[in-house]
């Protein structure tokens, strides 16, 4: 299955390590870059650890839904439910940073089943390690800390807790595994954190109501619409047992809840992605196991549905063995029609002779860096690629094929000595069309400088 451009994008992080990044921290890096260093820059080397930590996060889960409640076959259902979602089942064939942060996540929540079960403190700095590793893979695995903390200072039978070293030191593994991404947000402007965190706390009364339907819809799609439905149902009961404070349930409801409380929140003022919740989804699987039978006669149909939703998903992400417009094929508008995309592209380069191709895209140009050949050049513009360690590329004087997304180019963009349009590309597969792209002849300035000063840098090769 080709990359899409965001795994692409993840992928240049990997060729320039570093204990954070302007849009989330480092993990999606390093696990790419042990995947490439194993077996090479290709999609299977990008992807490699993807399917490695679902397998061992379906295992991880099946155990904390045995410890959480015993006797209930929650663990096998829980990693059933999990596996069948689509959510669960794409995330396990592609590198993003949902992919590492779900896994510290639910090695989280084992760590603490095995605490609930057995009583062991060490089970806390295991759980800590989590926590941490969750946190410095995107930024919601912070809301595992917190979800943790309030669990904790709920259930009475857990209080004591407070009263040892081991959750306290669970705590400061937590913060140590963080630390390398606090002090690179401390020497950036503190611009990763300024970027997640101006989108919370927004209101928009006019759009809410759009933005929720989106979310719910979101949900129905990515974990199918029965295991949807059971999962909400998972988390209703939860919020149910909180009065027992019951701690399987407690923590439960913990992780469940909270995280939902925040994506709804968020939906009142602006978008949230489809798969920003996947984090809730482990707890709430789990939960699922204490419905009553009504509720459980849809958990085969379900996990049925959804496997069966999650192959076709694939076979049309890697054969599209059908012709459908875009808005019934969502692996079009990410992965179609990029190869032959790049040839159209450096057929126009070679026809005019220019020297380079340059976007400002990150996704597009970081694709671009893979499927252009080693000799062209591939550059990229924006002002996000100064929070890079990447060269500079020299753009003083020389001429280039500038690419640019249709749908994002109202106005031809300023800051070159010259600029006028030469053609225009489609991106499409199986004569449906995905995107289309205008290509500008441009001339760097004199000084090699930019509009507003955007950073211009060479994009890294395929070794």
């Amino acid at each position: 299955m080709p990359l899409a451009p965001d795994e692409a994008y993840y992928w240049v992080w990997s060729r320039a390590l570093a204990p954070g990044y302007l849009d989330h921290p480092p993990m999606v890096a390093l696990w790419i870059w042990v995947g490439t260093a194993l077996l090479g820059d290709g999609a299977l080397g990008v992807r490699l650890l993807a399917p490695l930590s679902a397998a061992l996060g379906s295992i991880l889960l099946a155990t904390a839904g045995e410890d959480l409640l015993p006797g209930r076959r929650a663990g096998l259902l829980a990693a059933g439910l999990l596996n069948a979602t689509l959510l669960f089942g794409v995330g396990a064939v592609t590198m993003t940073p949902d992919t590492p942060v779900l896994f510290f996540w639910t090695a989280a929540l084992w760590a603490l089943g095995r605490l609930v079960a057995t009583g062991q403190a060490r089970w806390w700095l295991v759980a800590g390690g989590g926590i941490g590793l969750a946190a410095a893979s995107k930024y919601t695995g912070f809301l595992l800390g917190f979800g943790v903390l309030l669990w904790v200072l709920a259930v009475p039978t857990m209080r004591p807790w407070l009263r040892r070293p081991a959750p306290w030191l669970g705590g400061l593994l937590a913060a140590l595994v963080f630390a390398p991404v606090l002090a690179w947000n401390a020497a950036h402007d503190w611009a990763s954190f300024a970027k997640q965190g101006g989108r919370a706390g927004v209101f928009d009364a006019s759009r809410a109501p759009q933005f929720l339907g989106e979310l719910i819809g979101g949900q129905l799609g990515l974990a199918t619409p029965v295991i949807a439905v059971l999962c909400a149902a998972g988390m209703v009961l939860t919020a149910r047992r909180l009065r027992n404070r019951d701690p399987a349930w407690s923590l439960l409801a913990a992780l469940s809840l909270l995280p939902s409380l925040l994506f709804l929140e968020h939906a009142l003022g602006d978008r949230v992605q489809a798969n920003w919740p996947a984090v809730i989804y482990p707890a709430a699987a789990i939960a699922v196991a204490g419905l009553g039978p009504r509720w459980r006669r849809a958990v085969v149909p379900g996990i049925a549905l959804g496997f069966a939703l999650t192959v076709l998903a694939w076979a049309q992400a890697s054969l599209a063995p059908f012709a459908l417009p875009m808005r019934l094929d969502p692996t079009l508008l990410r992965l179609g029609g990029w190869e032959r995309l790049a040839a159209d592209i450096e057929a126009e380069r070679g026809r005019t002779g220019l020297a380079f191709v340059v976007s400002d895209n990150y996704g597009h140009a970081a694709l671009l860096a893979r499927l252009l050949p080693r000799e062209t050049p591939v550059y990229a513009i924006e002002a996000r690629w100064r929070y890079f360690d990447l060269p500079a590329a020299a753009i003083a004087g020389r001429s280039g094929l500038l690419v640019r997304s249709a749908r994002r180019d109202a106005t031809p963009p300023d800051g070159w000595a010259e600029i006028s349009l030469t053609g225009t590309l489609e991106r499409a597969r199986n004569g449906m069309t995905a995107e289309g792209f205008r290509l500008y002849r441009v001339t760097g300035q004199a000084d090699g400088g930019t509009a507003g000063g955007e950073p211009v840098v060479a994009m890294p090769r395929l070794r």
